[in-house]
């Protein structure tokens, strides 16, 4: 089993999107029982997917015993793929997990999902605190959507100084160029710093997976980004590989 958390520390840079294309990729293509597990208030994994939480549903209450995760779990239309999906009692998260004092109770959670699913795929919020430390500290791989700007090393170096600071032996990072337009120049420079970077561009495919609530690869196999998500996913299972 192995835990790949998809995080940044600032919203907007194509997480959820890629989460959810790795999850479908996990599932289908590795034919690997994956659960994707959404952390984000926003709801944003279950919405790509037009999958909605149980009636209510408190997905914060199973990090404090009040709830069974797997009474929370849907299933997808997609074989070997569930959805653990989000709602708003998460944004009390934080919260819940500094008052419990137990920091590795994510890890354990998904130690226990484990017996059920052979990947973990974690969308995680856009946060610095206790639900990233706890996320990283669960994480197997970590892998951080940096989209194109100068902004994108400073916010790759918070996200490393975070994974330093909570975890003794910290997971491999996998950085990835997200929202990559190469007919602009500061795009272009990104990606000749960073080539060995994986990259997903920006497409009109990839935009459709919320309009059509879809992962790429259903609808538009044969497509550019659905070949970069397929390269980046192989990226990943070659990296789990090399751990043992």
């Amino acid at each position: 089993m192995a835990v790949i958390a998809v995080y940044s520390a600032k919203g907007g840079v194509g997480k959820t999107t890629i989460a959810a294309n790795l999850a479908w990729l996990s599932a289908t293509v590795s034919c690997r029982k994956t659960l994707l597990w959404d952390l984000d208030v926003a709801g944003g994994a279950g919405f790509l997917y037009g999958v909605a939480p149980r009636k209510k549903a408190n997905a914060g209450a199973i990090f404090s015993r009040d709830s069974n995760p797997a009474d929370l779990i849907r299933k997808t239309s997609y074989d070997r793929l569930h959805l653990l999906p989000a709602d708003a009692s998460l944004r009390q998260l934080d919260n819940v997990l500094t008052r419990i004092g137990k920091k590795k109770r994510l890890a354990k959670m998904a130690g226990e999902l484990s017996r059920g699913y052979d990947r973990i795929i974690l969308d995680c919020p856009p946060v610095l605190n206790e639900v990233s430390a706890q996320v990283l500290r669960a994480a197997s791989v970590v892998i951080v959507p940096l989209p194109p700007s100068p902004l994108s090393t400073r916010a790759f170096e918070m996200v490393t100084e975070e994974i330093r600071t909570h975890t003794k032996v910290h997971p491999p990072i996998l950085p990835v160029l997200s929202m990559l337009d190469m007919r602009r120049k500061l795009h272009q420079q990104a990606r000749e710093e960073h080539p060995n970077w994986p990259a997903i561009p920006q497409a009109s495919a990839v935009e459709q997976c919320a309009v059509l609530q879809k992962p790429v690869g259903d609808f538009a196999p044969t497509s550019p980004a659905a070949r970069r998500f397929g390269q980046l996913w192989t990226a990943i299972e070659r990296k789990l590989a090399s751990m043992g």
